[in-house]
């Protein structure tokens, strides 16, 4: 996916991020991350904050894991931690092929985590059968490309859209019916097989590639990462609503607010907001 391009016109990034365990779950499986990176180095990024654009590229993230015990939680950790030692390489990769080969190394970035979750999964009891989500977008200074794979999800708002849109496609068999007009939002909310993944990282799954794509990134544009507690207590039409709202800290609200319709999961939302 790539949307029309605009002129871009950032020059720095703020986020913020926010997880939860929820009032029912016993532990968090899901994880987030935000870094700063390129071929040399990489800087963990705190749970909110704002920095100038150009001279390092930006990462975030979110997963959720699966698995008996604490399998799922591992799960999530480990791709979070994967990310840390793949993503300097990858911007070297990158640059070779300069940005066109972006989309390349995002596909051999989730493929080498999955590798590595998979042998986990095999090789120490623990972990058996562990599997996750992942969301990522990767900030360059004029487009934010993303890779996905799961049901956690990426939205973009843009500085010139009346609503909001959801980049990724859930892979569950409720998503596609949902994006073909089979169901509606509220129907798939509480669909019995609303969970059931068709793809994830790790655990038996062989085919790993994911959703790539890119967006032209323009002053006042929002993304919204978020695994899917927050939408099991949001709609989009919310999600946006309380992204245009002048919040200090939109992810602690979209958080607070989902736990409150809802709080079923374990909830995330990283919010990055273009200068």
């Amino acid at each position: 996916m790539d949307l029309p391009i605009q002129a871009p016109a950032s020059n720095g990034l703020q986020w913020f991020g926010r997880s939860d365990r929820g009032p029912i779950r016993q532990n968090n499986e899901d994880a987030f991350i935000g870094v700063q990176f390129d071929a040399r180095e990489i800087h963990h990024l705190g749970v909110f904050g704002q920095e100038v654009t150009g001279r390092m590229d930006f990462a975030f993230a979110v997963s959720d894991g699966m698995g008996g015990a604490k399998a799922g939680e591992y799960a999530s950790r480990i791709a979070i931690e994967k990310i840390t030692t793949l993503l300097p390489p990858s911007y070297r990769r990158s640059a070779i092929g300069l940005q066109a080969g972006i989309p390349d190394v995002m596909e051999e970035l989730f493929a080498e985590i999955h590798e590595a979750l998979a042998y986990l999964g095999t090789s120490q009891e623990e972990c058996t059968g562990m599997e996750t989500t992942l969301s990522l977008c990767w900030f360059t200074p004029d487009r934010m490309y993303f890779g996905h794979i799961g049901d956690s999800r990426i939205y973009y708002l843009g500085a010139k859209s009346k609503a909001i849109k959801q980049l990724t496609e859930d892979d569950t068999y409720v998503g596609w019916l949902l994006r073909n007009g089979k169901l509606t939002e509220r129907e798939a909310r509480n669909h019995p097989r609303r969970n059931m993944l068709q793809k994830a990282l790790g655990g038996s799954n062989q085919f790993v590639t994911p959703q790539v794509g890119a967006v032209s990134l323009q002053s006042g544009d929002t993304f919204l990462l978020c695994t899917d507690g927050l939408v099991k207590g949001l709609y989009d039409y919310q999600l946006g609503e309380f992204l245009r709202s002048p919040e200090p800290n939109p992810a602690q609200r979209l958080v607070d607010e989902s736990l409150a319709r809802d709080g079923t999961d374990n909830t995330t939302a990283v919010v990055i907001r273009v200068l």
